[in-house]
């Protein structure tokens, strides 16, 4: 053999072995990483879904309690509570589910056929007993149970997230869940991401195997380290989107029910404790007070069903941003104590969906305030073309106006402004509010028709 070929075989049998072990240890860390990132996400994910399950069965028993409280006609108090629940539901597969303790379902507002039948020996593919599962659960003091249960919207059996509580005086036992197919679905992903990231770190390695032995060892090493570090980034950004998804769905919901149920029902429940207190000292309740409860709660249920009807308007995707508006005006003007007159030049751009989305957002908690607080008469809603291809959007009304200073300097006041600033500084828009107490308010909005990067707001908008 040759002295140039020796040279040869001692430089590329180094790397050779090198480049094997390069090749192993970013398998085996891309591996370990992957599975580390992996059950990061899926704690996260989980710890939000049990807090948003544990919100809605909260919601759901803030109804029911003060029936089961009350213990009047426990027949006719069960029979009421069934009634509401069963118009309680959220998003597309959300719902509430009634059993007695006996496995006979009660309520199951997605699954009507099961209403009436007793399912205490259903078994789920896996063989468990997933009736006396929940019921068990429930009379250990409530709990969260894992189980497999039939999608409504697909059909298909699919891992489920469920929260139960029992009502030991009317043989209730209440829940509802989640189901985990998205969860999945986005592990899923996220593996694959991971796998295609591994893939190119290895590609590299393999690439530079032909470069020769000095330029070989440097740049592998270099891009070895490099792609290691974009894998890491990439997976910890994948798993910060995840989370702060799942938060950003959560306050979206909080922000939406902030205002309107939750006072209603304290409101309510208030009247109920004032009559159960009457009763109690052998007076006479009010029947005003509670028709006036009634009254309260039967609006508390029309806003809740209204919410999870309009997360997203229909109108919205099939219409389009002007006819979306007009609707809106008119659903806030239907009890006559609101004129609302909107005033349309629709602009010659192309809108994306976040942008009519946004707009119809800001227009929607901007028409809610007006109605909660301002005491208008009038609102007009303008929508048309701004400088530099904006779309502008103007909200005036007559009403009382507010201090903008104090409102902004109020950590607990303002959450409906701090939504709308949100909104839009996420597309790079820009809102201005003028206002000033006893003289109304005018809101002025500057959306780019695409989606833009967040921008710095001019002072007067932080003002």
């Amino acid at each position: 053999m040759r002295l140039s070929s020796k040279f040869i075989l001692l430089a590329f049998v180094p790397l050779g072995l090198a480049l094997l072990l390069i090749a192993a240890a970013a398998l085996y860390q891309g591996r370990s990483l992957a599975q580390h990132e992996r059950e990061l996400v899926e704690a996260q994910y989980m710890h939000a879904r049990r807090a948003e399950l544990r919100h809605y069965v909260d919601l759901a028993l803030s109804t029911v309690m003060p029936l089961y409280r009350a213990g009047g006609d426990d027949v006719r108090d069960r029979a009421e509570a069934i009634r509401r629940l069963s118009a309680l539901d959220y998003g597309n597969d959300g719902y509430f589910f009634v059993y007695d303790l006996q496995g006979v379902s009660l309520m199951h507002s997605r699954q009507p056929e099961l209403v009436g039948r007793n399912l205490w020996s259903l078994r789920d593919p896996e063989g468990r007993l997933t009736i006396q599962k929940l019921i068990a659960q429930a009379l250990a003091g409530g709990g969260y149970v894992d189980y497999l249960w039939q999608k409504p919207s697909s059909g298909q059996m699919v891992r489920k997230l469920g929260y139960v509580t029992a009502l030991p005086r009317w043989n209730l036992m209440l829940g509802t869940g989640l189901y985990l197919d998205d969860v999945e679905q986005t592990l899923a992903r996220l593996d694959d991401q991971v796998s295609g990231s591994i893939a190119l770190t290895l590609g590299w390695v393999s690439v530079i195997a032909g470069l020769g032995f000095l330029s070989i060892s440097a740049t592998g090493l270099w891009l070895y380290l490099s792609e290691q570090r974009v894998a890491d980034q990439k997976l910890r950004l994948l798993a910060g989107q995840l989370v702060r998804s799942q938060e950003d769905e959560r306050a979206h919901l909080a922000r939406e029910l902030h205002d309107g149920s939750s006072q209603t029902l304290v409101s309510a429940k208030l009247l109920i404790e004032s009559a159960l207190d009457d009763v109690q000292r052998g007076a006479t309740p009010s029947e005003k007070g509670l028709s006036s409860a009634l009254s309260r709660v039967t609006d508390s249920l029309t806003e809740m069903r209204r919410i999870s009807h309009r997360l997203r308007p229909a109108m919205l995707d099939t219409l389009g941003l002007p006819a979306a508006l007009e609707q809106l005006a008119r659903e806030a003007g239907e009890d006559g104590a609101l004129q609302c007159e909107v005033v349309l030049d629709p602009p010659e751009l192309s809108l994306s969906e976040a942008a009519k989305t946004a707009l119809f957002r800001v227009a929607q908690e901007a028409l809610a305030n007006i109605a909660k607080h301002a005491q208008a008469r009038h609102v007009q809603i303008l929508l048309g073309s701004g400088p530099g291809g904006r779309v502008h959007l103007e909200i005036s009304d007559d009403g009382r106006g507010f201090d903008l200073d104090a409102v902004n300097r109020d950590p607990q006041a303002g959450i409906g402004l701090r939504n709308i600033r949100e909104r839009l500084a996420a597309l790079g828009g820009s809102v201005l509010f003028d206002t000033r107490p006893g003289q109304g308010t005018r809101l002025e909005v500057q959306l780019p028709a695409q989606p833009q990067p967040p921008q710095a707001r001019p002072g007067e908008e932080d003002a």
